[in-house]
Order: structure tokens, then C-alpha cells, then sequence
């Protein structure tokens, strides 16, 4: 299994912020095997949004909510603990990504009232930057957002939490 350490996202390392020992942590919070970072999976295989959204769900784990366009980003801070959640999601998508074509679908996607966008988890998008519009579906580059019919295959990337190993 992958150990988590300078991948995992802040939720977890508020958690952490009371233990005394790193070792612990790193030794008490896992992910399963093919799961990387905060317990992210990014599929091999092209689909359509709602068949990605149940992949994930099969394995587990829900299309990936990204609560703000820095999540994505890949920056300066890449590769820190300051910023590991941005570093890992930004710098993984910019590795398994080959042309303008070939992105990843997250976990937004538009609702019954036109310029709404909502999470996987009925959550609205904290509108920072991203505009995305006309279409129903968002996936991510690595640079980017965009929207798209949700008909069209792209790969997903799926999460979930890690595993607790330790009382």
C-alpha cells in the first residue's frame, strides 16, 4: 500500500496537528493499493461522466471535489508539505496528461438552473476564477478547468479517505 505523507489534504492534517509523532501518522493513515495522495485514483479508462461517477462510487470513492482553483494548480509550492494536496493533484495530471484532448473528469457538474454548478455532494462551486459555461459536465487539465457534454469520454479522477489504521 501507498503510505500518505506530504500528499495528504488539509482535513487530515488537522488531525494531525495534535499528534506528537509523524511516524505515527505516517504509519496509521494509508491508502489501498492504485490510490495516490488524499486516496485519489485516476482511471486508465475513457468514459462518460456518469459512468465515471460510478466507477468511482464501485471502488469506493466519489469523483473528486476540488474546493478551489489553487487545489489544481501546480505551483511554486510545488512538491512542499505547505501546499501537499496542491502540489500532488496538479503535478499527477500534468504527468498522465499528453495533449489538449486528454483530460480528467471531476466531481461538478451543472444543475437544473442554468449557471449553477454543483459537487457530486450537492455542494455549490466557491466561485474562484473558474467560469465554466454552456455545458453540464467539468473535468480538469493541469493548468484548467472546462466543460463539456458529459457524453463525451474522458478519464476520471476518483477519491476517497484514507484508511485509519490506528484507535
Amino acid at each position: 500500500t501507498s503510505v500518505l505523507r506530504c500528499t495528504r489534504v488539509r482535513t487530515v492534517k488537522l488531525l494531525i496537528l495534535n499528534m506528537q509523532n509523524q511516524t505515527m501518522y505516517d504509519s496509521c493513515y494509508k491508502c489501498e493499493d492504485g490510490w495516490k495522495g488524499k486516496c485519489y485514483y485516476f482511471s486508465t479508462r475513457k468514459s462518460s461522466w456518469d459512468q465515471s461517477k460510478t466507477e468511482c462510487s464501485t471502488k469506493g470513492g466519489g469523483l473528486v471535489k476540488i474546493d478551489s482553483s489553487e487545489e489544481q494548480v501546480l505551483n511554486t509550492a510545488a512538491g512542499s508539505c505547505s501546499h501537499p494536496h496542491v502540489s500532488f493533484l496538479g503535478k499527477n495530471v500534468q504527468q498522465k496528461t499528453t495533449g489538449y484532448d486528454d483530460l480528467f473528469w471531476i466531481g461538478l457538474t451543472g444543475s437544473a438552473e442554468e449557471g449553477k454548478w454543483l459537487w457530486v455532494d450537492g455542494s455549490p462551486l466557491n466561485e474562484s476564477g473558474e467560469d465554466p459555461d454552456g455545458d453540464d459536465c467539468v473535468g480538469m487539465g493541469p493548468m484548467y478547468w472546462f466543460d463539456n457534454s458529459c457524453k463525451v469520454p474522458q478519464r476520471s479522477i476518483c477519491e476517497k479517505p484514507a484508511l485509519i489504521l490506528c484507535g
